[in-house]
């Protein structure tokens, strides 16, 4: 099977983007193509919308874990490509049909070439959100069954060109925190504002000064974000607002630093329900972790890289970006790479358009260190 193949198969599961934990159609496309692979060297179990494939070694010592992202994102897609998404608002913003296809592609090549030891493919659902990685490692008794010793995985690099791959020791990626609040006041007439509480009013003061956090309270040698991406307040233009709310992020290269941007939020917003006599809920949603990188694994994948000499290696500097395959390296040694798929857009952007020549170099390279390390 040609390695094109899979730039067809990343184009279908473009068109069917699916919001987490509902990745129905994906888990089905899935499904009916790996068990249209040689069934007898494969253990197949799935756990909510997500699969996982073991491949038998021919003489296992180990198990070696492979992990691809399922799910979409919702952002209506405004790209060129005549194979565009088919869920109206759902897009693959963020590369996972190219994670997928990419696993779909050395899944293949171990089944029909087989490694000395075992090699479990993870396809995770909702690393958008709400979050699967966590639940799976939790939950799923075939993960249990079969913990890998250690386990990889792949993120794309629009800013990259196609040929490159990036990594470092450690941290890779950063600590990350959804932020809500919600301020609840007294509504009224724009006529009569000294008869309510406008939560307007409220909520810009309160985006002022949560501005000041990183500036004020984070050490300049540490790194931090918070970011305020959506306001909702108000009905109608002379009507003061009883409610507003707060929709963000917060990311930092420490868990010291999280634990204090999160005090001084809820200082201010101590303060916030003072000064404008108002009420306050604050929800942090979804937490991710760091992705840290072991240094011994991915030092050895890095070197050998530089040896073979196909790819071009650069070792990156840390990003704060969010993935959850995080909670996977709390738990096994291992490592994430980017992988450059030279397109002018970046993540979570309408037009994004990887260059789909980094899916063949991707499944070549992968499967070129599966066999050197299962061997």
């Amino acid at each position: 099977m040609g390695l094109t193949v899979y730039r067809s198969i990343r184009r279908t599961l473009h068109q069917i983007p699916e919001k987490g934990f509902e990745e129905f159609k994906t888990q089905q496309f899935l499904m009916d193509y790996i068990k249209g692979l040689p069934q007898d060297r494969m253990d197949i179990e799935t756990w909510r919308t997500g699969i996982l494939v073991k491949v038998k070694g021919t003489n296992p010592s180990r198990i070696i874990g492979y992990r691809a992202d399922m799910d979409g994102l919702p952002i209506p897609e405004d790209t060129s490509y005549d194979f565009r998404s088919t869920h109206e608002g759902y897009m693959h913003a963020c590369g996972h049909d190219f994670h997928m296809s990419i696993a779909l592609g050395v899944l293949t090549h171990v089944v029909e070439h087989p490694v000395k030891d075992d090699v479990l493919f993870i396809f995770q659902p909702a690393e958008e959100g709400p979050g699967g990685a966590k639940p799976m490692l939790e939950e799923s008794e075939a993960l249990a069954r079969w913990m890998p010793e250690m386990i990889m995985a792949l993120h794309i690099a629009p800013e990259h060109p196609v040929g490159t791959i990036a990594t470092r020791e450690g941290i890779l990626f950063a600590n990350t925190s959804e932020l809500f609040i919600d301020l609840i006041g007294k509504g009224g007439h724009a006529a009569f504002p000294h008869t309510a509480n406008d939560m307007v009013v409220a909520a810009s003061h309160l985006v002022t000064q949560l501005q000041s956090i990183v500036a004020r309270n984070i050490d300049p040698l540490d790194s931090g974000v918070v970011t305020i991406g959506k306001i909702e307040g108000g009905t109608k233009q002379n009507i003061i607002a009883e409610k507003a709310r707060l929709e963000g992020t917060i990311r930092t290269l420490s868990m010291e630093s999280m634990t204090k941007i999160k005090t001084r939020i809820e200082a201010l917003v101590q303060g916030i329900e003072a000064g404008f006599a108002c009420q306050a809920v604050i929800d942090y949603g979804s937490n991710y972790c760091q992705v840290y990188n072991n240094p011994e694994r991915v030092r050895d994948f890095m070197d050998w890289v530089q040896a073979d000499g196909k790819v071009q290696l650069i070792e990156c500097k840390e990003a704060m970006t969010g993935e959850d395959f995080g909670y996977f390296l709390e738990r096994i040694p291992g490592f994430m790479f980017w992988l450059g798929v030279d397109t002018p857009f970046g993540l979570h952007h309408a037009k994004l358009e990887p260059n789909e020549e980094a899916i063949d170099v991707a499944i070549d390279l992968l499967t070129r260190y599966i066999r050197k390390i299962a061997t």
